[in-house]
């Protein structure tokens, strides 16, 4: 069996982590030079700021919304990727860091587990270590645990 573990709008829960201020508002991280939108926050998605929308197509949305706007600052997302990985690592040795925010895990000999109820430990403890919030999704292959991961985030 393996798990995909998919940290939830990771460079927006980044800058939550550090602003506890900005849980349950809309946050939106841009690109490089601030030109497009790289990142949101589930209430900037509904309020109708799309992934990679120009920074100046927003503007007025985030004045109306008083939306929280960031620079990106791959330090710091790089360093709670670490930290999200090295948390992830400790419930199995069957790692696969597959992107900034994802990971594969193996659960090959974990047939006495109830891999439900371990997964909720996966995402309590990460989140409670982190402060990034996770979903994850578990099936017989890795391609069916990024599908699984799809419905887990809703």
């Amino acid at each position: 069996m393996y798990a995909l573990a998919d940290c939830n709008n990771f460079y927006a829960s980044c800058e939550r982590v550090f602003n506890p201020s900005l849980v349950g508002k809309p946050v939106v991280v841009l690109s490089n030079n601030d030109g497009c939108v790289i990142a949101r926050s589930n209430e900037a998605k509904a309020i109708g700021i799309k992934m990679a929308q120009p920074a100046y197509q927003i503007k007025e949305i985030v004045e109306k919304h008083n939306v929280a706007v960031f620079s990106s600052n791959y330090t710091l997302y790089g360093d709670m990727s670490h930290r999200v990985m090295n948390t992830l690592s400790t419930f199995t040795p069957d790692i696969e860091i597959y992107s900034i925010d994802e990971a594969f895990l193996g659960f090959h000999g974990f047939n006495h587990f109830d891999l439900l109820e371990y997964a909720k430990k996966i995402r309590k403890t990460t989140t409670q270590n982190t402060g990034i919030p996770i979903s994850i999704g578990i099936a017989n292959t890795k391609t069916l645990a990024k599908v699984a991961n799809h419905f887990a985030k809703k």
